[in-house]
């Protein structure tokens, strides 16, 4: 690969990291309890970022809110917190997996032993080869066997060289393994091309920071946790309507929904789906262009496939994955099947008839309802998914957009 230097040879394994001179301060605490585990590790050469010295070193990385509106978010890899912050003069989002030590069942040498579970692989005596092959291993498991799939090892690899000195430190590829193991991270890295997804800006061991959080589309996230469930649906739209943006900045937002929803469909990694579609996902900047606020529910389809097949059921219900990617029970074979009952396109359109629809202009109401309508009966039946769902898709988005082009909403 250009940019590299040699390839160690098989005997000849990845270099032990040098974590810098340790700070005789201690870390800076994370807001709240949570202390950093990220700093101890990266003053003990285990993991290494591009944003480590800035963390723990300089402390030039700002903690301010929790975002989380659980204690933790579930991740495959573990729970991970997440909370706004200031690095670099820029408003940040800094996500990071929580010590084993708030878990009630978590004893004294739960540092140690998260240390020797996240931090794992590879091995040392592992050559850049050997660790190349089982990037692509994981990968091909995570997003299906597709041609692309070296080009994003390639990606994977110079994210890792963060010094860009031509090599793979042991403590580079530990930290870059254990961020592929985070759902999220592995998702921002394959949209990474893509205007609607976030963008990675830095990462220290298990912990990285992307742009700031979007502004929020659900204005029912304000509330408490244990208030959003007793909220009334009629109080939902309500609440849309007093307190979001005008109509006209609501189609450009939901058009660009529309071209995210396009993007996860046979993009460059492979094919994705939104397994949680509801507002509070839906974000904006402050031009109103749309930016997917938590890619925490959006999983890879080779993903949903593996969790899906073979599965025992007795309802449709036993076939879900995530909160809402589900797929049909064969009641005779009691095994799930493999097509998803609903697609994004068909429970985007669902979510937008709440957003679009109350306070649509009147010569656009019937029609954009119609086609709304037409859209959420999609299916998600492969012989279905192709030529059909690009054109619902489009006649949509051209619709809007004939409705705000050639105006300062657009």
């Amino acid at each position: 690969m250009q940019g590299w230097g040699r390839e160690a040879p098989p005997g000849e394994g990845l270099e032990q990291a040098r974590g810098g001179t340790p700070s005789p301060r201690r870390p800076v605490p994370l807001p709240g309890t949570l202390s950093s585990p990220q700093c101890d590790q990266y003053h003990k050469g285990i993991i290494s970022g591009s944003i480590c010295q800035d963390l723990c070193n300089l402390h030039k990385v700002e903690w301010r809110t929790c975002l989380s509106s659980v204690p933790g978010q579930q991740d495959p890899c573990g729970p991970v917190q997440v909370y706004s912050g200031l690095w670099q003069g820029k408003e940040v989002t800094i996500k990071c997996g929580i010590e084993e030590s708030l878990n009630s069942k978590a004893g004294s040498d739960s540092a140690p032993r998260r240390e020797l579970v996240l931090f794992d692989k590879p091995t040392r005596g592992t050559s850049i080869k050997e660790f190349r092959e089982m990037t692509l291993g994981f990968l091909k498991a995570n997003l299906g066997d597709l041609p692309s799939l070296p080009a994003l090892v390639g990606q994977v690899l110079l994210m890792a060289d963060f010094n860009q000195d031509s090599r793979v430190s042991l403590a580079e590829a530990k930290s870059m393994w254990a961020l592929l193991q985070r759902n999220e991270f592995l998702l921002l890295l394959s949209l990474q091309e893509k205007e609607h997804a976030s963008r990675l800006l830095g990462y220290c061991g298990d912990l990285y920071v992307t742009e700031g959080a979007p502004h929020g589309s659900w204005h029912g996230a304000a509330l408490p946790p244990l208030l959003r469930p007793l909220l009334p649906p009629a109080l939902h739209s309500a609440l849309q309507q007093w307190l979001g943006p005008a109509w006209p900045w609501r189609a450009k937002i939901a058009i660009g929904l529309l071209e995210f929803v396009e993007e996860l469909f046979h993009g460059s990694y492979g094919t994705f789906y939104m397994c949680e579609t509801t507002l509070a996902n839906v974000g904006y900047t402050a031009k109103y262009d749309f930016k997917m606020a938590d890619l925490q529910q959006v999983a890879p389809e080779a993903a949903v496939r593996r969790f899906l097949q073979g599965r025992h059921c007795e309802h449709s219900s036993d076939c879900t994955y995530g909160r809402d990617c589900r797929a049909p029970c064969d009641k005779l074979m009691r095994q799930c099947k493999g097509d998803l009952i609903q697609p994004n396109l068909a429970k985007v359109c669902e979510l937008l008839r709440d957003y679009l629809l109350p306070g649509a202009p009147a010569d656009l109401h019937a029609e954009l309802g119609r086609q709304l309508r037409t859209c959420t009966t999609l299916s998600g039946l492969a012989s279905q998914v192709e030529a059909h769902h690009s054109l619902v898709l489009s006649h949509l988005k051209t619709l809007l957009w004939k409705k705000i082009s050639n105006t300062k909403y657009s």
